[in-house]
């Protein structure tokens, strides 16, 4: 393929294509890499350009653009019947059927390695951020991190669940995002009777939400 006129964002998903069917048998390794890179015809050094930390590189393009994808589900999903705790639930569910478990395994192994973690924990983060944003929220105080370390969690641990589960339709993956969010329930009426205490609300006060950040694939963690 041509590599004059580089679209950074359009390699950048050829690329991932290319490389989707490798993930199960290598992982998002540098062989798998170097094998997508084969596959599409590109100049590996234009490969290298667009993407630095070669597979790493990919396995988060592949988390964000799922992100991505479920903001606009969430956008155009009708969900006006259901209570909050059922649209966060039915967010969580929306992004989870988006990806591929095969794929999300091995991403989870690479971002296990110690060298990574940082960047899975800001992935799981971006998550939670965009479910919020895309329901609405609108707090800009400690709520903003409440709400989102604590929607890390569920999806941290339900991914985890959601990973080896093999019920049908993988409804025992969904009962457990069902208790886990009645948990976290659970923790905001406790969190609304602590913060309440003298001298704690003033002091939590002093936090305040980021600036709005570009959406996801837009920056490198």
């Amino acid at each position: 393929m041509k590599n004059d006129h580089l679209d950074i964002g359009r390699m950048k998903a050829e690329l991932l294509e290319a490389l989707k069917p490798h993930v199960p048998f290598d992982g998002w390794s540098e062989p798998a890499f170097r094998q997508a890179v084969s596959d599409l015809a590109v100049d590996p050094g234009v490969a290298r350009l667009v993407c630095p930390r070669g597979a790493l590189d990919l396995a988060v393009e592949y988390h964000r653009a799922a992100d991505r994808a479920a903001a606009a589900g969430i956008a155009d999903a009708d969900w006006a019947g259901l209570k909050f705790r059922e649209k966060v639930a039915a967010a969580v569910r929306l992004r989870l059927e988006l990806v591929d478990p095969e794929l999300v395994r091995r991403a989870a192994a690479l971002m296990a390695l110690p060298q990574h973690a940082a960047t899975g924990a800001k992935l799981v983060w971006e998550s939670a951020d965009m479910i919020w944003t895309a329901l609405g929220d609108s707090s800009r105080d400690y709520n903003w991190y409440s709400k989102r370390l604590t929607l890390s969690g569920v999806i941290s641990g339900t991914v985890l669940y959601w990973m080896g589960d093999e019920s049908e339709g993988r409804a025992a993956s969904w009962e457990f995002l069902d208790r886990r969010i009645a948990e976290v329930m659970q923790i905001e009426k406790i969190k609304g009777r602590v913060t309440g205490l003298p001298g704690l609300k003033s002091l939590l006060g002093c936090l305040q939400a980021p600036e709005p950040r570009p959406a996801p694939g837009r920056t490198t963690p």
